[in-house]
Formats: structure tokens, sequence, C-alpha cells
């Protein structure tokens, strides 16, 4: 019988301590000289001296990010409350393009991606916003939150000005930006400050790039202040600065799999942020609160090795994953209780967390099983890479795998040439001959005889997020994969983007019973009972490698036995009382 057992906490073990650099804002980027104040019931937010004032008094912000993409909506007023309840001021959150803008110009900013929702609740707790729109927000996020229908054009420039990225920003800041502006600060919402674009000082391909995101956000009405954030590096390149605003003081750090967990320490954390208080500076923590890299969110790092992200974004951040107190809140509470002159409201409760029995999974499809529940496959007479896809009304494969296959009549030697991203499990007449990864680009093919079926399951592991890499973040097969010499042609292609909608259609499939020997990969579904109101839970899987976890629909997140994530955060919310019978596991070989 096969099991995924679930616990009621997360915990690890840590070893490796993560210091944080500070990200200083800057005003008025590039030297610009500011618009003449618009008069208007308040004054906002200043950086005319040394200090901030906001409606013509000094201000010190006191910062911290939480993000509404990667918290259950049920939760974001619990987890503002708790930012409120540590005597944090000012709530910072980036805009996901990627998420809000899924298909080119196909527009979602309701339920979960609600931004109007987030910021007006934000208001009602009591905290001013920073908002950080992008385009691009880095945020360890799949292409720094770049859509990745943008890779479709072979000529593609991202945070540039070339033409192809500049009309996608235009359209997509014609949906976005008149949401937010009746929310600014003179308009009597939370903003108080717009940030232009993330971290250009560290890329700067462009030097009209930043003048052009920040006309397209005065054009549109962006009348607050606007800021830039930028490592020391990096503001070699940013212009003047008055006055100071770390903006990006990391409470901790993120993690990628194969790696230890990144821990640093509370006492540490804090008496930098004394410090950095006593000088007068203002501050923000990122993250104050990091929560979960749902979905295929996480990115990937490039250097020295491509490594992609796990699915938590705990952070070891003051506020952990699932929204528990830690000792950096505690001592942050007191630190900041000092800055304000009224009490700081009452710690909210925490909320329940419950260990429910084992889920028994108890049905099975195979890979091959469920191909007919992928669509039209696709022949090409050359591999393709998943953006170029003709799915998905044009806009191509965003996440998930795709599946290759092409016919070979002898055995071999198969050459990846570096063109596997980033994952690929090979079989031939669907039985599995091994794996290519990043650092394998060998593989030997059996030997056998007649026609026989060579398939490439291709693994999107997470785009790199940060770099100057991102112009080369395409996926699937994204060039010739050589067998014997000879470049493999005639392929048909399979996508399989995991999109809740053919989750939907699996529930139709004809399930069969567990066999004592599964086959690998495939899909497993059972049930997870839960006794009355419904409670935050952790899934842990012992004995499974590598893949997804789908709970009534929702995609949770990658799992890898390679850790450091052991255990996948499941909210209550996501579940029902009773049966909760839609849990879908896609395991892959995980070595």
């Amino acid at each position: 019988m096969v099991v995924i057992r679930i616990r009621n906490s997360h915990r690890r073990h840590y070893a490796l301590l993560c210091f944080s650099i500070a990200g200083f804002i800057i005003y008025n980027y590039i030297g610009m000289q500011p618009r003449a104040k618009r008069m208007s019931r308040r004054e906002g937010l200043s950086a005319n001296s040394s200090l901030f004032t906001l409606e013509g008094e000094e201000f010190r912000l006191l910062g911290g990010s939480i993000h509404y993409f990667r918290v259950p909506r049920a939760y974001w007023k619990d987890r503002l409350m708790k930012m409120k309840a540590c005597g944090i001021n000012t709530l910072t959150t980036y805009v996901p393009w990627n998420l809000h803008e899924p298909e080119r110009g196909v527009f979602n900013f309701q339920r979960q991606l609600d931004l109007e929702a987030y910021l007006n609740l934000a208001g009602e707790v009591g905290l001013w916003v920073i908002l950080r729109p992008g385009p691009y927000i880095c945020s360890e996020m799949d292409l720094g939150g770049l859509p990745s229908w943008l890779m479709r054009d072979e000529n593609m420039k991202l945070r540039t000005t070339y033409p192809g990225f500049t009309e996608a920003v235009n359209t997509f800041f014609d949906k976005l930006i008149p949401k937010v502006v009746p929310l600014q600060f003179k308009k009597g919402g939370p903003i108080i400050a717009v940030q232009v674009e993330n971290e250009y000082g560290s890329y700067a391909k462009d030097e009209n790039y930043m003048p052009f995101i920040k006309e397209a956000l005065q054009s549109r009405g962006i009348d607050e202040l606007l800021l830039t954030s930028d490592n020391q590096e990096g503001l070699k390149h940013g212009g003047p600065l008055s006055p100071k605003l770390v903006m990006e003081y990391w409470a901790g750090w993120f993690d990628a799999w194969g790696d230890l967990h990144h821990v640093f320490a509370a006492e540490d954390m804090v008496a930098v942020v004394r410090k950095i208080l006593k000088k007068g500076m203002s501050v923000n923590l990122y993250m104050f609160h990091g929560g979960t890299n749902f979905g295929f969110m996480s990115g990937a790092l490039a250097k020295p090795l491509y490594k992609a992200l796990i699915t938590s974004y705990d952070y070891d951040a003051p506020l952990t994953e699932a929204g528990d107190y830690t000792p950096k809140y505690h001592l942050l509470r007191d630190l900041f209780g000092r800055y304000h002159t009224k009490k700081l409201p009452e710690m909210p409760p925490l909320r329940w967390k419950e260990a429910y029995e084992a889920a028994i999974m108890y049905q099975h499809l195979s890979l091959w099983d469920v191909l007919q529940y992928t669509g039209e496959p696709f022949r090409s007479m050359r591999s393709v890479n998943m953006e170029s896809l003709p799915v998905n009304n044009g806009n191509g494969q965003s996440y998930g795998y795709t599946l290759y296959e092409t016919t070979i009549t002898s055995g071999g030697l198969l050459h990846s040439g570096d063109n596997v991203r980033d994952r690929a499990l090979v079989f031939v007449d669907r039985h599995f001959i091994g794996i290519f990864k990043r650092k394998s680009l060998e593989l030997a093919v059996p030997d056998g005889k007649g026609k026989r079926t060579l398939s490439l399951l291709v693994e999107n592991c997470g785009r790199v997020h940060y770099g100057n890499s991102l112009d080369n973040q395409r996926k699937g097969l994204v060039g010739d994969v050589v067998f014997n010499n000879t470049p493999l042609r005639n392929f048909t292609v399979y996508s399989l983007d995991m999109k809740p909608s053919f989750i939907e259609h699996l529930s139709a499939a004809p399930w069969k019973y567990l066999p004592a020997v599964p086959t690998f990969p495939g899909f497993f579904q059972g049930r997870l009972f839960v006794d009355g109101y419904p409670s935050d839970t952790f899934i842990k899987l012992p004995g499974w490698s590598k893949g997804l976890v789908f709970i009534n629909g929702q995609n949770l997140g990658r799992y890898w036995s390679i850790g450091p994530q052991q255990a996948l955060y499941l909210p209550g919310p996501w579940l029902n009382s009773g049966i909760n019978q839609s849990v879908l596991v896609l395991p892959g070989l995980g070595l």
C-alpha cells in the first residue's frame, strides 16, 4: 500500500548562516527633476530632505514584505494584522506579471490575484503600501515574474526598450495601473510610493529603459513618490542617495534543491536592524512573511551552476511559512515598539494545525495512459522549445513537462549537447533507460531490433530569476539531441503543463487500482479524510522521490527527496470537511 503521511509541523535541521545585504532605495532615478507637486487634500511621502516626510511630518518607514500571491487569500488579513502588531507601518508587495497575464492579452485580477482587494485590506488594517509593480520583480520567481510567452520572440531582449518588450509592458500597464491609481495616498488610498522596475543597476543593459518605465507609470496616473532598489554595486548606476531606505534588509534567504536550509540568527538580524534605525534610516524587511511558491512559481539560480529553487518561500522570516511567530518576530516587536508613541496592537492568536491520518493512494494511471488527455500532439521535424509549442491559444507552454517522441532503429549513444532544459527521463519503448541532467550530457541506448520509440520527458524545473541570462531561459529541448552523431528528427510532442483544466480532465479517466509494482512515471490518486473543520497541515512524502502534489485541484508545488524541503504546506482553506478526493501525485525519478 502506498501512503502519503501528513504531519502538523514543519521541522528542518539548519546548517548555513545567511548574511543580509541592504539594498538602498533612491528617489527620482537617473537624476531627473521631480514634477511639480499636484495639490491635493494631503501631502504625500516626500524625500526632499535627509528624512522622509508624510503629510509634512517626519516619517520613519518601518516596512515589511508580504506577497499576496504567496499567501492563501483567506489568510491575507491574518498575516497583515500580525505585521501591524509587530510595529510595522508599511507593507511592500510585488506584482507578478506572469500570473496576472498568463496568456498575451488574457488578464487575471480575481480571487487569489485580486490586487485591489489586497491593497484595500492593507489600508483597513492600518498599513501604508509601497507598490513594486515591475514589470520585472526578481523575487526568486520563475523568469523574475516575466511571462514566458515573451520568449516566443526569438529576438526578445527582456528589460530593454526592444519594441517587442515595451509593447507588451504597455499592454500590461494599461490594465494594471488604472487599478492602483485610485489607491494612491493623495487620493485617499494606502499607496505612499511606487517602485520603478527592480534592481536595474545590476542589469543596466539599456540606458533608455528606466526612463521608459518611469514615463509609463507617470503617464498613467502614478503621482506618488517614485523609488528604485539596488544593491551597493548597483547603486553606481542608480543616481543620488537621499534619503536612505534599506529597501531589502534580508531577514533570511531562499533555498535551492540539494542545498542546506539557510538560516540567519535572530539576534544577529535584529542587531543590524537596530543599527540601521539608530542611524536615522528607514528599513523594509524582506521577507517579513515569505509564504509559499505554490505551483510552478519558484525560480532558479544560474551561477555558479544551475539550481532550481524549492517550493517553500519560508525565507527564515519573522513569520513562518504557515504564519507562526518566531524569535525574530518577538525581538522585532520589542524593537519597533520603541518607535511608536502608542501601544502596539495585541498579537493575533495562532491558527490550529492538525496531524491528519495518512492519505491512502489506491488508484493509478501511467504517464502513457494520460496522453489522450493532453490534447492533440504536435508534430515537428526538429525539436521545439516548450514556449514555442502551438498550445494555449498560441502562447506556448509555460510550465510543467513536455514529452518528445521519435523513432530509432538501433542502439548507440545519445548526446544532449546541454540542450535539455532542465531534466529529461529517457525511455525506449516506454522502458526507462536513464536521465539527462545539466551535468550528464551522454546516455547509452541499449541495442534492439526494428523500429523503437525513443521518448524524452523533459521537466521545466524553473527559469532563472536574476542575472544577465534572462534572455536564455527557454525550456524543453532548446536544440538538437544527437543520436550516433545524427540529430534526432521527426518528433511527436505532447504538452503536459499540469494546468487545472488538465487535472480536471483526469477525473474522468479510467483510473486503475494500484498495482503491486506501479509504473513510473505515473499519476496516483487517493483520499484524505478531514474530521471537522479543516486546519492547516503539512504533507510529507516518505519514500517518494520527485514530482508534484495536487489537493482538490490545487497545485501545492514540487517535492524532491534531495531536500532541504521535506514537507509541503497545505492551507486549511484548501481542504474540505470529510473526503478530499483529488490527491494527485506525479512522481519522477529523483536521481
